[in-house]
Parts: structure tokens; sequence; C-alpha cells
């Protein structure tokens, strides 16, 4: 009953939304997709921190057989109320103005400023692994296990996964429903997922060129994973809380060997384009030569890494508000 008091609440707030509150709301979606786009910061931080994370979660949430058959029972109209249509149209919106306009900018700095770019990377998810730490109420022997698990997963992930991975309908499709999910968990991104699939520039250079034929695969992977696997998610962040928090901490500390700029090169081959790619990379210790890149690498990971505290601290501040 609170439940669908909740729902119908939301409806009624968000039923026919003012001029101002669409502009509001859009800005707020494109302050999700600058931070879905970017490996370390979730939209769905972003979502909390501008208060609309409750409302879209449960309308997302709502999103089920039921709704359908009311579209084709008692017609369009309702059929958009009950999906709280105009709040995630508005969002949506905002989120693809947002991914569009900074494609180009991602795959210029991953291009010409390396590992600047990495280090921001870096220090982001060294920071949100942090972050979601702080929030297991107690860090007991069965959490450490939980933290420790997602430490050797993530690691043995990224040491073993090669620097390429399929461009298949069906990874590229897999790869949307598994990065769309994060959407749902502030802490951890979307980006950062596609990262670790090793689909991340792929995606980003799509966006660039606006392949839609890839970009739609990718969408329909996303509408799927949104619609089924965020009640999974959403199910064992509600009963397993911190065990799952402890798992994803791991996990993003784990993965950061993937994040990890300075490499020796394995396997390469020369891609459609004519272009050397690498194939099988290795991580290693950067050169005593390449002063230049460790400074740059080692202060825009410090940069990457005061962002997420910032986000955090507003974050935290909005909920005693």
């Amino acid at each position: 009953q609170s439940h669908q008091f909740f729902i119908e609440f939301f409806l009624q707030k968000r039923q026919r939304l003012k001029l101002n509150q669409r502009i509001s709301l859009f800005f707020k979606g494109v302050a999700m997709g600058a931070a879905d786009i970017v490996p370390g910061v979730s939209g769905g931080t972003i979502a909390l921190i501008t208060g609309i994370y409750e409302e879209l979660i449960e309308s997302i949430k709502n999103i089920n057989l039921s709704l359908f058959q009311t579209l084709f029972k008692t017609g369009f109209k309702d059929f958009w109320k009950k999906l709280n249509g105009n709040f995630l149209l508005t969002i949506y919106l905002g989120i693809t103005a947002a991914v569009f306009l900074l494609a180009n900018l991602i795959s210029y700095l991953l291009s010409n400023h390396e590992y600047k770019i990495w280090g921001l990377f870096f220090g982001l998810v060294l920071a949100s692994a942090f972050m979601i730490l702080n929030q297991v109420e107690k860090l007991t022997n069965k959490n450490v296990i939980y933290l420790i698990l997602g430490i050797v997963i993530a690691g043995l992930i990224s040491f073993l996964s090669p620097a390429s991975t399929p461009e298949t309908p069906i990874f590229v499709f897999l790869s949307g429903s598994i990065a769309i999910t994060a959407t749902i968990l502030p802490g951890i991104s979307g980006s950062f997922i596609l990262l670790l699939l090793s689909k991340y520039e792929f995606i980003i250079n799509a966006i660039k060129s606006f392949d839609l034929q890839i970009l739609s695969i990718f969408a329909l992977g996303c509408i799927l994973g949104l619609i089924i696997f965020s009640r999974v998610l959403s199910f064992m962040f509600a009963n397993f809380k911190n065990e799952i928090l402890s798992l994803l901490s791991g996990f993003l500390i784990g993965s950061l060997i993937k994040i990890w700029p300075f490499r020796n090169v394995l396997e390469s081959r020369v891609n459609s384009q004519g272009e050397l790619e690498a194939v099988v990379t290795r991580p290693e210790l950067p050169s005593i030569t390449n002063v230049e890149e460790i400074i740059f690498f080692l202060v825009f990971t410090i940069f990457g890494y005061v962002i997420i505290n910032f986000l955090q601290k507003k974050s935290l501040e909005n909920n005693k508000d």
C-alpha cells in the first residue's frame, strides 16, 4: 500500500510539469549524462544529489507488464501518466544531449591527453571505491571476505581480459544490458562497466560518428537491462546491502588495473581503418624517463579523487536537508 501511494504521489506531482520545472529537470538529466559518460562518476550519484533519485528508481520499477496492459485497455494518456512519462522523457533528453555533446571531447582527450584522462578516471574510481566502502554499516569478517572477493574477481578480469573485445551485435547488446544497471547504484557508473568490458572507446566512437546500427543495438540492451536486471539489483541491494557494497567496493579497487595507463603491449593488430591497435596488454611500472606522464597522471588522479569527495559531501548535505 505504501509503495502504491508513493507511485501515485509522484504521478500526481509530475502529471503536468511547468516549463521551469522541465528546464530544471532537463539540466539534471544533462548532469547525469555528463557523469555517466565518465568512468567512476555515477549518474545515480548525481540523481541523488539533485533530489530525483528516489522518483527515478520508482518510475523505472513501475515499468512492467501491467503498464503496457494499460496502454491497450485505456489508451496512451493513462499509460503516459502511469509511466510518469513527462519526468522520464525530460531526464532522458537531458542525458542524451550530454552524451552526444561530450562524446567528441572524450574521444579527443583519449587520443591526445592519454595520461591526463586516465589519471582522472583512476582518481574517480579510487574515490568511488572508498565512498562505497564508507557506506557499509559495519566491516565484519563476512564483509571483508566480500571485499577481497571483489578485488580478486575484478583483478583477474582486468589481467585476463584483452584490450579489445568482440564487436558483434550480441556482445554490444549484452554490454548495454550490463552497463545500464549501474545507473541505479550511486557510486558505480555504466561507463566504468563498459571500460571493464573493453567497450568504452568503441561506444564513444559510435556516438561520435552517430553509428545508428551500433547505437540501436546498444540502446535495446540498455532497455532490457533497465527493466530486468535493475529489479534484481534493487532486490539484492534492499536485502544484502552491506554485502553488495563490500563486493562493489572490492570490484572497483581490483578494476583499477584496467585503468592503469602504463602498459606493455604483448600483442597488436591492424584494425579496419589501417591503424595499429593493442589487443593484449599487461600493466607495468612507469619508466623514470616518463617523468612528464607520471606527473600528469598523479595530478589528475588527485583531481578526480577530490571531485568524488565533493560530490559525496553534497550528497550527504542534501540527505540531511
